[in-house]
């Protein structure tokens, strides 16, 4: 729909809605039904919910801005896993975060959370200064270093996170594809080569499983690398 216009809507923004629907829905669900003796739906959400709150948020953060950045890091690592997820679905088979509209977009607002945050801590001046020159440098390195450290907070950090979650995604969609159509041609080849369609099949299932891995600890390395800058801007130490 609307093709070639800024408003186009096509395949990926779909499986986008329909992931972001479901966990929606699936998380209001769980929320109204919640018990002080938890079943066992519910036993898996506290678990991955405490999961990014004791091993992302408190031990990055610590307590104080645990409570501060905690509901966006468990956000970011829920719905990143879940757009990972997306290729396992019958119907969908692509992630939401295999373009890269989604991980650009989560990158950029992790950016204007800790420089946000930073400049509340310190002031413009000083958050500047605490994130360009750490102390016991010797002055004239400064001039080489301060200019990096810029480049380095305000460009590498988002773009990092964006390229990392887009590449690992894109990369492993694409081999699978690959592997798939070789089965595929093995088989229809109708010669000596069908003998290896299994064995590309077997691959490709191998290769399937492995990406369910990577899905995961994408939304892991990201939320983590979003703490620890959210981390480094608000410390007093650099």
């Amino acid at each position: 729909m609307f093709a070639g216009t800024p408003f186009e809507f096509n395949r990926i923004q779909l499986v986008r809605l329909i992931i972001l629907a479901a966990v929606l829905i699936f998380m209001c669900v769980v929320a109204s039904r919640s018990k002080l003796v938890p079943g066992r739906v519910q036993s898996i959400v506290e678990l991955l919910v405490e999961f990014v709150h004791k091993n992302i948020v408190v031990n990055v953060l610590g307590e104080k801005d645990g409570r501060r950045f905690g509901p966006w890091l468990v956000t970011v690592f829920v719905l990143i896993l879940a757009l990972n997820l997306g290729f396992m679905v019958p119907g969908l088979n692509m992630s939401g975060t295999a373009v890269i509209g989604i991980p650009l977009l989560l990158a950029l607002a992790t950016f204007v959370i800790y420089v946000a945050s930073g400049i509340k801590a310190h002031g413009v001046g000083g958050y500047l200064k605490h994130a360009t020159m750490p102390p016991g440098v010797p002055g004239v390195v400064y001039l080489l270093l301060v200019p990096i450290e810029l480049i380095q907070v305000f460009v590498v950090r988002w773009a990092s996170l964006t390229i990392r979650l887009l590449a690992n995604m894109v990369g492993g969609h694409m081999i699978i594809v690959v592997l798939i159509g070789l089965t595929h041609g093995l088989v229809v080849s109708l010669s000596w080569l069908t003998a290896a369609a299994p064995f590309a099949g077997a691959l490709s299932l191998g290769v399937f499983a492995f990406k369910i891995f990577v899905a995961a600890l994408q939304a892991f390395i990201f939320t983590i690398l979003s703490a620890v800058y959210i981390q480094m801007a608000v410390t007093d130490e650099h």
